[in-house]
């Protein structure tokens, strides 16, 4: 293992027996790290059949080699499991920024391999090299915040806490693991419960080596700050008219303007015109709390909080006095989905108590306490839509008995009252009554309480696959190229790598040239409601977008920021940088990669994924059994045709041609999209390709 990046070790803990033993890295180098490393411990080391909860299922807790490096916008941690959102017993990846990762490697350690399962509850602590299962029984029962308060004072505050709440202890599918107490992982937070590990705390006191001199990395962060780097989401575009730009794009997240300001700020802090080139304003660019919680968020904004190494400061931190009347603190920091879900929950809308647009601010701040409290997930705002679903149809009447629907305050959440919060979580974490199966996850409600097919069938409820798994930047932003992407995992996607770059603001004919360029056409993206039929230049704009999804969640880098496709210069002509990657592994590893050669790696990480999925499924027939679409896809817009202006409606044949064109594009069988042979010995993965062919499953 190369003396640059990784620490070279990974804490191995079996929880059944106690023993904790430490292993070499470098076993693991071809598949980089985070995601890579957790693929590889599944397809090795948990049998076909395994089931999430069982003891034989394991959990992997990784990092990469760019973490803790400096390098901006990477600290990353990637959770690996089986997932029990559905009954397929598939892996799945979960993931939280924060400082986890970066202590982590501080500590001394690229990864943690959980293994067995504890009796009683424990915690592991983790401090240099010193590690130990600590007894977690006077945890057991309470809230993530308090478990990180607790262990976070037994250790220091140089520590970080990752933790999971009552949801995770009682074995609610959709749980979380969190650190920060708002950087969370949804997904994996019950498998931490089944197991009895209820957090894990992390105090480093050495340093990520860098491979090479580490002026080069210096001048490297320089350019990317001053060329390259936009805002959230690699938004390369202001939101209102500025003097430095010649394009304007009202939905992007480089709000930054002069009398925008941090209203509960010392100082009251204007974030002021944060041109390209500033790079000590770079962290004002992103006010996200006005797009997450509205206009009147500005007020009550402390500050951009964020990730350890991150200029982009994404996380709103708020100061709400409105909220302690709910008996929870003042103080809520979150972003995105951690915001959005709750109004998903009250879809009725909520009143305003003291100014305009508050009701929706204190709505969003206290479900998004009481749900990282309690360590519920929301599936990417599925657990509010299936709420709504139920609800509104009449589910919910008939299938929970009588006295406990009568129990449910629903005069709140008509009167759009956000107590009603309170209750929908509590229910649902401590699994009370039949209301709580809404924590199992979308396939298990929907087949448990007989949801129609005008639910899976309606673009409202954003259902993307019948495997339950709901679309994320799918085929109505990006059409073939989302519906693809959104097809490969075996849960939503999870990915921006091609979200990101259609919607950096850049206008299409910008964007096209830089598509050109990247992929060997314009055509490679469509107009907004105007797309054209598949080519290969889709495909290999896929392609792109699912690797460097895999490559960023091996490294592990934001997948959120990365990959640098766009830049905000016009001088630049706007073209980002795409071999930015490699060009921080070979500085801080100190091996010498080209963009090409750390791309194959990301090849291979995703194609493990893919070889794993066939493993656990037991078929080869990805196309068939996996890579579904539901039908609202095909049926929306009845009086218009695909390819026509004004509609995102998708063509049958042409979806299925769209998947074979990405199979050949990954050396998958066209037929079946599963790994060949050839493909997983090209990538080096000729163990894999024989364990399939042990299993029967291969390719014909």
């Amino acid at each position: 293992m190369s003396t640059g990046g990784w620490a070279g070790k990974i804490i191995r803990v079996n929880l059944t027996n106690g023993k904790i033993s430490s292993e070499d890295t470098s076993k693991y180098q071809d598949f980089i790290g985070g995601m890579g490393i957790g693929y590889k411990v599944l397809f090795d080391e948990v049998p076909a059949g395994t089931k999430p909860y069982d003891e034989a299922n394991k959990i992997v807790v990784g990092t990469g080699p760019l973490c803790g490096s400096g390098v901006p916008m990477s600290s990353r941690t990637n959770i690996t499991s089986l997932y029990p959102g559905t009954d397929m017993n598939l892996v799945t990846d979960s993931h939280m920024g924060g400082n986890f990762a970066a202590f982590l490697k501080y500590a001394g350690w690229d990864a943690i391999i959980i293994e067995g399962a504890s009796s009683k509850p424990v915690w592991l602590k983790i401090e240099d090299d010193k590690v130990s299962l600590e007894d977690a029984s006077s945890l057991w029962g309470t809230g993530i915040y308090n478990t990180t308060a607790v262990i976070g004072s037994k250790m220091g505050k140089e520590s970080c806490v990752a933790a999971i709440g009552q949801a995770g202890e009682n074995l609610v599918n959709l749980a979380v693991v969190m650190n920060g107490s708002s950087h969370s992982a949804g997904g994996h937070g019950a498998v931490f419960g089944s197991k009895k590990l209820k957090a894990i705390g992390v105090k480093g006191t050495g340093s990520v080596k860098i491979g090479k001199d580490k002026k080069e990395l210096m001048d490297l962060d320089a350019y990317v700050m001053k060329e390259i780097v936009g805002a959230n989401n690699q938004h390369v575009v202001p939101s209102t008219p500025q003097p430095w730009s010649e394009f304007v794009y009202e939905n992007s997240r480089w709000t930054a303007r002069e009398g925008l300001t941090w209203g509960a700020s010392e100082g009251n802090i204007d974030t002021g015109i944060a041109a390209p080139g500033d790079v000590n304003k770079v962290g004002y660019r992103t006010m996200k709390a006005i797009k997450d919680l509205g206009p009147v968020a500005a007020k009550y904004t402390v500050r951009m909080g964020g990730c350890q190494s991150c200029p982009i400061r994404c996380h709103a931190q708020m100061n709400i006095p409105q909220l302690e009347q709910y008996g929870v603190s003042p103080y809520a920091a979150n972003t995105c989905m951690g915001w959005f879900s709750p109004a998903g929950v009250m879809f009725k809308g909520t009143k305003d108590q003291k100014e305009e647009g508050d009701g929706n601010m204190i709505t969003r701040a206290l479900g998004s306490q009481l749900a990282d409290d309690y360590g519920v997930w929301c599936n990417y705002g599925s657990i509010g839509r299936d709420f709504q679903y139920a609800y509104e149809s009449g589910i919910l009447k008939n299938v929970l008995p009588e006295d406990e629907y009568n129990s449910i305050p629903w005069n709140l959440l008509e009167a759009g009252d956000p107590a009603f919060l309170k209750e929908f979580y509590r229910r649902i974490t401590f699994k009370e009554g039949e209301f709580s199966h809404l924590g199992d996850g979308t396939y298990h409600i929907a087949k448990r309480w007989n949801f129609g097919a005008d639910y899976w069938d309606t673009k409202k409820y954003s259902m993307w696959s019948p495997l339950g798994f709901p679309k994320h930047h799918a085929s109505d932003e990006s059409y073939q190229v989302g519906a693809i992407i959104n097809c490969m995992f075996n849960r939503d996607a999870q990915s921006h790598s091609h979200q990101n770059f259609i919607s950096s603001g850049l206008p299409v004919d910008v964007l096209k040239k830089i598509a050109e360029k990247l992929w060997g056409s314009g055509d490679a993206i469509d107009p907004p409601a105007n797309y054209t039929p598949m080519n290969q230049y889709k495909a290999k704009f896929a392609k792109y977008g699912v690797i460097r999804n895999c490559l960023h969640d091996s490294l592990t880098l934001c997948n959120w920021m990365w990959p640098l496709t766009a830049s905000p210069l016009k001088e630049r002509d706007y073209m980002g940088d795409t071999s930015l990657e490699s060009k921080y592994f070979s500085v801080v590893t100190g091996i010498d990669t080209t963009e090409e050669e750390l791309d194959l790696m990301g090849e291979r990480v995703f194609t493990l994924h893919r070889a794993l999925t066939v493993k656990e499924m037991g078929t080869t027939d990805m196309r068939g059994k996996h890579d579904l679409m539901v039908n609202w896809i095909f049926d929306i817009d009845p009086d218009k045709k695909p390819f026509t202006e004004g509609t995102v409606k998708m063509d049958r044949d042409d979806m299925q041609l769209a998947l074979t064109m990405f199979y050949k594009e990954m050396g998958w069988d066209e037929k079946t999209g599963a790994p060949t042979r050839a493909t997983l010995e090209r990538l080096n993965m000729k163990d894999v390709a024989d364990e399939l062919a042990k299993l029967g499953l291969l390719p014909a």
